[in-house]
């Protein structure tokens, strides 16, 4: 029967969608479109910085991996599939230079250092901001500034991680690199964030 038409019963979790997409049944396309489609368009938002580009992301993502899918080897790991499909597609795209930012800067630029005694860096804590005021407004556009300006390697660990609410691991098989560096990177990608912003936080 056609579930995505009404005949049967819906396409409930990613598995059974995949399942159906491996399968050929075209009736499942408009489901997994539906399902991943926003997903994306953010996704390629946060890393882009420009709809156009993010519209771009969201088209070539979604042919590639509809496809592609008979590559798919774990129907249950649909989700981490397309996001890494999107992480190539946005690579490519901040490769390009496309409506990029004029330079991405080099962390070190940005990384606290430690005090002439070597005391921690002194750097704005965020724990004591409403989470509302780090969303919204001038803030938020100070942070979307910040995070494009963040070398491609990091920032897409970054985003998958705190933006898109991935686990690390799940980041991490998604770049293909190992679970450590990927801690490593979001590490430093949240040290160059904060010191970025810190004249403002302050």
């Amino acid at each position: 029967m056609d579930p995505a038409a009404g005949n049967g019963p819906p396409i409930e979790n990613d598995r059974a969608l995949a399942e159906a997409l491996i399968a050929g049944r075209p009736e499942a396309f408009e489901p997994f479109v539906e399902r991943f489609g926003p997903l994306i368009l953010g996704f390629g938002r946060r890393m882009c910085g420009q709809r156009a580009d993010a519209e771009e992301v969201l088209q070539e993502t979604l042919m590639k991996a509809y496809q592609s899918l008979k590559e798919l080897r774990d129907p249950g790991a649909l989700k981490t599939w397309v996001y890494r499909v999107a992480a190539n597609a946005c690579l490519k795209m901040r490769r390009r230079g496309k409506n990029a930012p004029k330079r991405e800067i080099s962390l070190e630029e940005v990384l606290p250092r430690a005090g002439e005694a070597g005391e921690p860096p002194q750097i704005a804590d965020w724990s004591d901001i409403p989470l509302d005021r780090l969303l919204q407004g001038e803030l938020k556009s100070k942070l979307d500034e910040a995070i494009l300006a963040l070398p491609k390697d990091y920032r897409i660990v970054l985003v998958l991680r705190d933006q898109e609410g991935l686990g690390t691991r799940e980041a991490a098989e998604i770049l293909g690199i190992s679970e450590n560096l990927a801690k490593v990177r979001l590490h430093r990608a949240r040290l160059a964030l904060r010191k970025m912003i810190d004249g403002y936080l302050s």
